[in-house]
């Protein structure tokens, strides 16, 4: 989606790379840079925002049907299983590349474990640079995507930085994407 919109009202954003919260003000003309995964990458001469699906509304109805209309369908799940929570993570995208955490190469670990409640899920990861503020964000988003299947009661993504990411751990999915 490569569009230009005027904010229908004040909208809630995250500063890329930095990771600070800002309120971008109703009337305001940004370029869509990004749609992937349930949020929007906003761009204007000043920067780059990521719009969260908690704020679509702000960039009015049919846009916001629009991305979420092109959100990945919720599968069917199932039973429970680690495919089930890997494909959860194929739904987070990094708001400045057009490819999902796990194509990227950023998911370094997962651990399942069966606990009182439910499955505990532990998550390693890492991001495209260190100095990348988005890194809570991100982490935030794949959490909440594996809370949201069915069997699980608690996850954890924490993120490392060893060993450093470099281009290489892209999958070739992923390299499709980015035309490499």
């Amino acid at each position: 989606m490569n569009k230009e919109i005027t904010l229908q009202k004040n909208c809630v954003a995250t500063i890329i790379p930095a990771g600070d919260e800002i309120t971008l003000a109703e009337g305001a003309t940004f370029s869509i840079a990004q749609s992937l995964g349930g949020s929007v990458t906003l761009r204007d001469p000043n920067g780059m925002y990521r719009v969260g699906e908690e704020s679509l509304d702000a960039l009015g109805e049919e846009i916001k049907k629009e991305v979420l209309g092109s959100k990945e369908p919720t599968k069917e799940q199932g039973p429970f299983s680690e495919e089930l929570v890997w494909e959860a993570m194929r739904g987070c995208y990094d708001p400045e590349i057009p490819v999902n955490i796990v194509d990227l190469g950023l998911i370094y670990d997962l651990q399942i474990e069966d606990g009182e409640q439910g499955k505990k899920v532990a998550v390693k990861m890492t991001l495209t640079a260190q100095g990348c503020g988005m890194g809570p964000v991100i982490a935030d988003d794949a959490k909440q995507r594996i809370l949201a299947l069915q069997e699980v009661d608690t996850a954890e993504v924490e993120i490392v930085w060893d060993p450093i990411w470099n281009p290489r751990m892209i999958s070739e999915e992923g390299k499709k994407v980015l035309g490499l």
